[in-house]
């Protein structure tokens, strides 16, 4: 839920899904249109699918118990080298570099003196990270390190007078030299949004809907049959023989 999405969006859906679907199995054993729906408006709602694909494969290969393994968790649905990390190290201690946002921008400033990390994750930046890891209290180290980024070292206004590491910052020393900021992502007038309408509206319905209730949601003809085949592609919706939409069933 916290991949791209800040806690303050998360935790009231994370509660809600907490009290729901206490365990694994309990998630399992859910039609993947409910897991889709308690999703709320959390954004990139393919996440949900994927974490009810992970409970299923857990229920019924580990014995319902997540795996403190790291590259057993890798074999699990939607589950990527950040997750893997992030739940092996805070979940059951492991010594595992957790590179978020925040982590990598740190790291770019105090060790490589660039105010920005790449777009993308790189090799160079996971066998930094991990050179760095304490032998003793990985996960604390890297909690530390994400809360530094998130509430210190931020991207726009860094507070340099009120950093621990200040002194030995990369960055700073070098005298702050501008990078690229990461580009902003649009979310008005895109497809993104016009699928988020359509969701919305079989979110809503307990049950199928006619075609009739999205068309009503979404003015651009050519971009809601695109959006709405997108939805279905991605087994997020399902269109049913009689013409109506639902969210999906296993």
């Amino acid at each position: 839920m916290l991949q791209q999405t800040p806690v303050v969006r998360v935790l009231p859906i994370w509660h809600e899904w907490m009290e729901r679907w206490p365990t694994p199995k309990a998630l399992a054993a859910e039609q993947p249109g409910e897991a889709v729906r308690h999703w709320g408006r959390l954004g990139y709602p393919r996440r949900a699918l994927r974490l009810h694909a992970c409970a299923k494969a857990i229920t019924e290969e580990h014995g319902g118990e997540v795996p403190a393994d790291h590259a057993t968790l890798l074999t699990l649905p939607g589950i990527g080298e950040y997750t893997a990390a992030a739940v092996a190290s805070f979940a059951y201690g492991g010594r595992h570099a957790v590179l978020d946002t925040n982590v990598r921008r740190v790291l770019a400033r105090v060790v490589r003196a660039e105010e920005y990390p790449p777009t993308a994750t790189s090799a160079a930046e996971r066998k930094l990270a991990e050179s760095l890891l304490p032998a003793l209290g990985a996960a604390r180290w890297g909690v530390a390190v994400m809360e530094l980024g998130a509430l210190v070292c931020t991207a726009r206004a860094p507070r340099c007078a009120d950093c621990p590491v200040s002194a030995q910052c990369a960055w700073r020393l070098s005298g702050k030299p501008p990078g690229t900021p990461p580009k902003g992502q649009t979310y008005a007038g895109t497809d993104r949004q016009c699928r988020g309408r359509l969701l919305a509206v079989l979110r809503d319905a307990h049950g199928p809907v006619p075609k009739a209730a999205l068309d009503a949601v979404w003015d651009d003809a050519v971009q809601r049959e695109r959006a709405l085949d997108g939805l279905v592609t991605d087994g997020l919706a399902e269109a049913l023989d009689d013409g109506t939409y639902r969210l999906p069933h296993a």
